[in-house]
């Protein structure tokens, strides 16, 4: 059937391409452009209607299905008419991934740990506050996630930074957000309850008598700041109210609450052998952080323990000892013996964390971001490490020896990967990652976690520290590394360089452009960055290599225009699309400063115009080699439903010729746009690489590939089995970056934040 219907279609093209090349032969028909330019398009629009698309998947026999094709036209800039493409063969493509130890399901591992709590038998329970894919709570044991706990997402509800369990139930912090005017149990508009959640130990809600929420399995403990500690002994649950400076005391069964005593800024809760409390008194103001020890009364006990930076975390192992997550300079976790006045006895771990050694390389002993400590009856240790600025999730089970026995990594939150061109895609960048990849194995095998790159230590004032940078670019300028990050509204652009000798595997702050901003006030609020000039944009250079933001390392503009995208080139110039008129800012590499840093201003940069078709530029890159310029936006043809700032535009264009002035384009491609304004099959992200012109769109994530030469459609790439076939939204303008190998294979990463990871196409050369 699927034949005999190619084979009329083939002979239906032949006979109107006939007619059309008989009708050209008179002579009113050769000079009418007019009707050629109709006659050609109906030829054109005939054909791509009837397009035929193959889905090619990855494990299976090709399969033909049939569509209406968008369009497949381009415009030939030699005599400007419409023209149909002929499409190519599909390319063979494999679907993989990366930062997720998990690549498909619904239990895969979660975004962060913020607490963690461990039984006796090594089931690990968790909390957190937020998880794109509803997982803010989860079960783990012998290194596989066996169970999410229901009902954390969704409806104004979150989860929180406290979790323990008994025998019978889990009970986690949450919140529940109001939702309006409702039926159901919700707080009034305006009132968030902090609330503790009671489940059974297979991860099912557990309502109890004058329970609260839609399912009576909430207690509300506070209307004012969440709960920052759990803990049970016996048939009591012992609950910090942070605010309140109290610790509140419940019947495990009831939740009737049964007495309270008053401790200040109580954090996470444990309790020894002998039934009493440890808690963390949290740093407040100039006053440090402490651990104290009460009765279960309330009695305050003398014991205490002062040296101690940032404890984040702690557990009573098997042995009754008191385990402390230092979450200071140190980063290890450090035991005490408690029977008399705390005594440090021992600490595991690398003294310095992910620092020792090599810093920022990735060791079975180095620990960095410590959020959770715990033991098993075996003596087994379990530690999580979440980074920096919630970096992502790193959960360890070690042996009572201290030896590795799994890795449970979730890394990856609203970012995407790049490659390293000078290994030819072997090193893989995210804005606090480095992977190392071998290609020969199989699927969500493929990558290696080889370092983390951000010290908050050496650098606080990191950019990474203080914003939410999500789109990288890897870069080599005059041989050397670059790190480049910019963000969900396009709003800056991050500037890293590489000194191994100094700071092995981290990425070191060399630069920074902010975008657009009202003349009268800085463009950055709060105290971060210091010294920022009071009004209009900038450019940051460490001038002298210390990291931090100093009053002279600022060069100003006001320039103010409407910002639209960023691109850096393989020469280092950086590119800024603007939405106006004179829309494109070129800022050429002045050179690298003696302390690395790659040096750019205003004195220098230039002002481009946009070419007439775009009235609304969103995307740009540049490619000195050939002095070609790809660009995406709204067209005067095509024009976006209001502003819809969150997409790449409605066509695609190519020029050759740039620096020239060339401003009449090789070819325009109209790309998925969706005018309605729901976005639902609109672009989010461009990618020029190779041989390809890739572009993703927002909420199917499906991936259109185009011919960088003629603009013709040849591919359209969905995620595979390999990854469940499915994927979240694009949420960023930088939410697809390619690269081609040297052996022809094209790479492309895809941003895939719903469950934690990148999603890797692999197109064959």
């Amino acid at each position: 059937m699927i034949n005999k219907l190619l084979t009329k279609l083939g002979k239906l093209r032949h006979e109107l391409n006939q007619q059309v090349k008989k009708l050209s032969k008179t002579r009113y028909l050769q000079k009418s452009k007019t009707l050629n330019f109709l006659l050609s398009m109906t030829v054109a629009v005939i054909v791509t209607n009837i397009g035929i698309t193959t889905d090619w998947a990855t494990t299976e026999t090709p399969t033909i299905t049939y569509k209406a094709s968008s369009t497949s036209n381009t415009i030939d800039s030699t005599n400007l008419r419409i023209k149909n493409n002929t499409k190519t063969p599909p390319l063979n493509y494999k679907t993989s991934w990366i930062g997720n130890t998990i690549g498909s399901g619904n239990l895969r591992i979660q975004n962060n740990i913020e607490a963690m709590y461990v039984a006796p038998d090594g089931t690990v329970y968790t909390n957190s506050h937020w998880d794109e894919a509803a997982m803010e709570a989860g079960i783990y044991k012998d290194g596989k996630v066996i169970a999410a706990l229901g009902d954390t997402h969704g409806w104004s509800r979150g989860g929180g930074k406290a979790v323990t369990a008994n025998s019978k139930y889990v009970y986690i912090a949450m919140t529940q957000g109001s939702r309006g005017d409702t039926k159901e149990d919700y707080p009034p508009e305006g009132t968030t309850w902090y609330s503790v959640r009671r489940y059974d130990l297979s991860g099912k809600p557990a309502p109890f008598p004058n329970g609260r929420g839609w399912d009576k399995s909430m207690l509300i403990t506070s209307t004012k700041s969440e709960v920052t500690g759990l803990a049970t002994v016996e048939s009591e649950l012992y609950v910090s109210d942070f605010t309140a400076n109290q610790i509140r005391v419940y019947d495990t069964e009831t939740m009737k609450e049964l007495r309270s005593f008053t401790v200040a800024n109580p954090g996470a809760i444990t309790i020894d052998p002998q039934k009493n409390l440890w808690i963390i008194q949290s740093k407040n103001g100039s006053k440090p952080a402490k651990i104290l020890h009460y009765s279960q009364s309330g009695k305050q006990l003398p014991q205490q323990i002062a040296d101690i930076v940032e404890p984040t975390a702690i557990a009573i192992n098997h042995q009754g000892k008191l385990l402390v997550a230092e979450n200071g300079p140190r980063q290890q976790m450090l035991t005490y013996d408690i029977k008399d006045q705390p005594v440090q006895v021992s600490s595991f771990g690398s003294k310095g964390g992910i620092y020792a050694g090599v810093p920022g390389e990735v060791r079975d002993l180095k620990l960095y971001g410590l959020t959770g400590v715990g033991t098993d009856a075996s003596g087994n240790i379990y530690i999580n490490s979440n980074g920096f600025n919630k970096s992502g999730t790193d959960l360890r089970k070690f042996s009572p020896s201290g030896k590795l026995m799994w890795r449970s990594l979730g890394l990856i939150f609203v970012d995407n990967a790049d490659a390293d061109p000078k290994t030819d895609g072997v090193d893989l960048f995210t804005k606090q990652e480095h992977y190392l990849m071998d290609y020969s194995k199989a699927a969500g095998k493929q990558w290696n976690y080889k370092a983390y790159t951000l010290n908050p230590f050496k650098y606080p004032q990191d950019p990474r520290l203080h914003t939410s940078p999500d789109g990288t670019f890897v870069r080599r300028i005059q041989g050397k590394p670059f790190l480049f990050l910019t963000d969900m509204y396009n709003s800056f652009l991050q500037i890293y360089r590489f000194n191994p000798d100094t700071d092995g595997k981290v990425a070191i702050p060399a630069g920074m452009f902010v975008g657009t901003n009202g003349a009268d006030k800085p463009f950055i609020t709060g105290n971060w960055p210091p010294s920022q000039p009071e009004q209009g944009e900038w450019i940051w250079r460490d001038r002298n290599g210390n990291g931090k933001f100093e009053k002279n390392e600022y060069d100003r503009s006001k320039d103010y225009p409407h910002l639209g995208g960023w691109w850096v080139d393989s020469k280092g110039d950086v590119w800024k699309a603007l939405r106006t008129e004179d829309g494109i800012r070129h800022y050429p590499l002045q050179g690298i400063d003696p302390k690395g840093n790659p040096i750019y201003s205003y004195g220098s940069m230039e002002k481009q115009t946009t070419p007439k078709i775009f009235n609304d530029l969103r995307r740009i890159e540049y490619f000195p080699e050939t002095d070609s310029m790809f660009l995406s936006g709204f067209t005067v043809d095509r024009p976006a439903f209001g502003d819809d700032a969150g997409v790449a535009g409605s066509e695609i264009a190519r020029f050759d010729n740039w620096s020239k002035g060339n401003r009449t384009p090789k070819w325009r491609i109209v790309i998925p746009y969706d005018s309605t304004g729901k976005r639902e099959v609109s672009t989010a992200a461009i990618s020029v690489a190779g041989d390809y012109v890739f572009a993703v769109t927002v909420k199917t994530a499906e991936v259109y590939v185009y011919s960088a030469k003629t603009g013709a459609q040849v591919q359209q790439l969905k995620p595979g089995p390999e990854v469940g076939s499915e994927s979240g939204w694009i949420d960023i303008p930088y939410g697809i970056r390619a690269f081609r190998r040297s052996n022809g294979e094209h790479l492309v990463f895809v941003e895939e934040n719903w469950k934690g990871k990148v999603i890797m196409y692999r197109l064959a050369g």
